[in-house]
């Protein structure tokens, strides 16, 4: 079980820091993600952790401004949103990977997902 949270109501130019702790489960097997969704659209890969934390990678749109880490002692993975626009409103999902090692992107290599948390930025 993934618990998300750290979601809110933020200016444009601000930041916020999503968490998302698991439960039920041995954290550090799982390379970890995390999607938005925006309404009306499809669930978007935003940023992907391997096991270890050794392997990150991100969604061309939120490159250089969001940053994801993990914790393996605490079983949570993070995700850093920095200069937040408009286009980044959205509900947030955690998920985790169906491997340790690879930092996968599509939603189908995802076994398992959190509840999302919403993400809203005014103009």
């Amino acid at each position: 079980q993934l618990q998300a949270s750290g979601g809110g109501l933020v200016q444009a130019g601000g930041s916020l820091r999503l968490s998302c702790t698991a439960s039920g489960r041995t954290f550090s097997m799982y390379a970890m993600g995390w999607f938005r969704q925006a309404p009306g659209k499809e669930r978007q890969f935003v940023a992907g952790i391997s096991w270890s934390g050794s392997s990150t990678h991100y969604a061309a749109s939120v490159k250089d401004r969001f940053t994801i880490s993990r914790d393996n002692t605490k079983s949570t993975v993070y995700l850093q949103l920095n200069n937040l626009k408009p286009e980044d409103t959205a509900v947030y999902f955690c998920a985790g990977d169906k491997n340790a090692y690879s930092v996968h992107v599509e939603r189908d290599d995802f076994a398992f997902w959190g509840q999302g948390t919403q993400v809203t930025v005014s103009s």
